[in-house]
This record gives structure tokens, sequence and C-alpha cells, in this order.
């Protein structure tokens, strides 16, 4: 299998409407599925044919209430992910 090193810097990740003592775990959430996401699903179309993208769109997506970080964050990866197959 060949093995190419990916290096994401997410400068800033705005997120309205969850607690601020749930930011860390969000955040380690996000970067946990993201490495899934790539590892499992591959290199999105704006990365593959692009070579990078300076700004993500991940739009909007749902929670249910009462959701935990790790959910939270998860469910932020897969936007981002689908911002950068746009």
């Amino acid at each position: 299998m060949n093995h190419q090193d990916l290096e994401i810097n997410i400068e800033e990740l705005v997120l309205h409407g969850f607690p601020p003592v749930d930011k860390y775990r969000i955040g380690q959430a996000v970067e946990r599925e993201l490495s899934r996401l790539f590892r499992d699903e591959g290199l999105p179309g704006s990365l593959s044919h692009e070579g990078s993208a300076d700004k993500i769109d991940a739009g909007s997506f749902g929670i249910l209430q009462g959701a935990k970080p790790e959910a939270i964050g998860s469910e932020v990866a897969k936007a981002v992910y689908r911002g950068l197959g746009r």
C-alpha cells in the first residue's frame, strides 16, 4: 500500500451554540474523524485536483440536543470533508 503524508491546518473553526467547555473535546473528535475519513475515503475532490483549499464552507449540520462532544466533532468533521469535496 502506498502511504502519503497529509497535513491539515485548521486555523479557525467557528461553531455557534455549543458550550465553550466542550471545545477541546469537540476539536479532538474532529481530528480523529477527519483522519479516519481521509484514511478510509481518500482525498476529496478539491484536494486531489487543486492541491489545497484556502477556505472551506462546511455549511450546516444537525445535532440532537444533548449530543456528546465526540458526536458533535464527528459531525463537524463529516461536514468539513463534504465541504472539501465541493
